[in-house]
């Protein structure tokens, strides 16, 4: 687990932004800080509470999950970038986000893991299916570390006047940020954390079964995400409040951005399960309602009805496609990303989160 300046990301006369990063080996299991060596299952959150500082300074906590053929150093400079975007909008503009009135100070912690392969029908197949098996209950240990990372952030929380909103006493938000299979972790290790009473303590009120006051996670944003259409019927439906059950985890939106230029959740995803990916073509079936809506330039807001859905598409062909050189890459767009649009729906989810 390392913190580091992110190279390349400071704008002109501002800090960067300095995630701080937890490291995972290919069963999901917590690495000591430098090398190879798991931590202890039953030390994960002692080795957490030590080795992470949240600034109190920061208003706002993300948690970064990177994705197919990303590494260590370019998760880093993926997330710094996309938190350096998005604080440089609000300095530029506050009055565009009237929820951030006390200001926008963002801190995050990467999640990495080893995702590389080639650039192949095989390689993708391969890491859809380390990335599975890491995030699975029984196979993998992703969702029960991530599940203790976001206990171990949400561990300050007071308990707050409005209950559909979560800040510590700090005044600090959670935030998820996903990518590609990075967005599949991060929805397995939510349900994972809402596990009860057989789960860990984790993201939770400190009395414990209180139904009425469940724990929640103030916005999720996946960008192209490598899962099935129907993955939130299928694989991850505890993550939604539905008639019958209560103490969903996810109260806020959960964001999915998707582009037909993106081949790796498109091209490959087809190829490797028979239909393409949400990524590419947006969520299918899901036990909640869904809202689709396309990616908004800096200059256009988003109302509050726009993101507050249970499920919320968004469209980004029109920004995420690349030159032609890029769509014609094995991987298309998928990881074309990084532009002030996102940025943009980012803060504003953050500003819509108060």
């Amino acid at each position: 687990m390392t913190t580091s300046t992110v190279p390349g990301m400071r704008p002109a006369g501002r800090p960067a932004v300095r995630p701080a990063a937890v490291d995972l080996d290919e069963d999901g299991r917590l690495l000591v800080p430098g090398t190879r060596t798991p931590v202890p299952e039953a030390r994960v959150a002692d080795h957490l509470a030590r080795h992470l500082r949240v600034p109190e300074r920061a208003t706002d906590i993300y948690v970064y999950v990177h994705g197919w053929q990303t590494g260590a150093a370019a998760a880093d400079r993926a997330a710094g970038a996309l938190l350096a975007r998005a604080a440089e909008l609000h300095r530029a503009a506050p009055a565009a986000y009237p929820g951030l009135t006390r200001g926008f100070r963002p801190w995050c912690v990467v999640v990495r893991w080893p995702s590389s392969s080639l650039p192949s029908l095989g390689g993708y197949r391969r890491i859809r299916e380390r990335a599975h098996a890491m995030s699975t209950p029984g196979r993998g240990q992703a969702g029960y570390v991530l599940g203790h990372l976001l206990g171990y952030l949400d561990a300050d929380r007071g308990h707050p006047a409005d209950p559909a909103v979560l800040a510590n006493r700090n005044g600090q938000y959670l935030h998820l940020v996903g990518h590609s299979f990075g967005g599949r972790f991060l929805c397995e290790a939510v349900q994972h954390a809402a596990q009860r009473p057989a789960g860990p303590r984790v993201l939770g009120w400190s009395r414990p079964g209180d139904p009425a006051r469940p724990f929640t996670v103030d916005s999720a944003l996946v960008f192209q995400m490598a899962a099935p259409r129907d993955a939130f019927d299928r694989l991850f439906p505890r993550l939604f409040a539905v008639p019958g059950r209560s103490g969903a985890p996810l109260r806020g939106p959960l964001v999915l951005t998707h582009s037909r230029w993106d081949r790796a959740t498109g091209f490959w995803h087809l190829r490797a399960e028979g239909r393409p990916g949400i990524g590419h073509s947006g969520t299918g079936v899901a036990p909640v309602h869904q809202f689709s809506t396309l990616l908004h330039p800096t200059d256009a807001p988003y109302p509050r009805e726009v993101l507050d859905h249970p499920i919320v598409n968004v469209d980004a062909s029109g920004v995420y496609h690349g030159g032609l050189a890029t769509r014609l890459a094995p991987a298309g767009a998928h990881s074309d990303f990084q532009h002030p649009e996102s940025a943009h729906l980012l803060l504003s989810l953050a500003s819509h989160s108060r």
